[in-house]
């Protein structure tokens, strides 16, 4: 029982991170006013807020039920390649725009060793990703 209380913990509280960390990346970094401003789109402000609020809608849907699509292997490999382009460009912006690494590494006290800092984070991640992968998706 306490196992199950502490899942559903650690997920929720990773929904609420990454749900955080997508809106703070639409709002005060500002992505769809700069993406429409540079594209001269200013008449499809209103599709782009649809195809906003759509694809969070369909993503949460997709996530929370058992529907599932059958593609042939090569197409999931540049779909997952998409997704981890747009999870890390996503992840280096808002630490960019932060400056979460340069306060963080002065604040233990790495200044020097910012390279070792991020080579560090970078292997975890990749770590723990290939860890899910292989031992829980299978």
């Amino acid at each position: 029982m306490m196992t199950r209380v502490l899942e559903v913990f650690i997920g929720l509280s990773g929904g609420l991170a990454v749900g955080a960390g997508f809106v703070a990346f639409l709002t005060v970094l500002g992505i769809i006013p700069r993406l429409i401003q540079l594209s001269k789109t200013f008449t499809y402000t209103r599709v782009y807020e649809t195809c906003v609020v759509l694809g969070v809608l369909t993503g949460t849907y997709l996530s929370f039920t058992d529907f599932t699509l059958s593609f042939p292997v090569f197409l999931l490999v540049f779909w997952g390649g998409f997704h981890g382009i747009f999870i890390g460009m996503l992840a280096a912006a808002l630490t960019e725009v932060l400056n979460v690494f340069p306060v963080l590494t002065r604040r233990i006290g790495m200044e020097n060793s910012m390279l070792w800092f991020l080579m560090a984070i970078v292997l975890g991640k990749i770590s723990g990703s290939l860890f899910q992968w292989l031992v829980f998706v299978k």
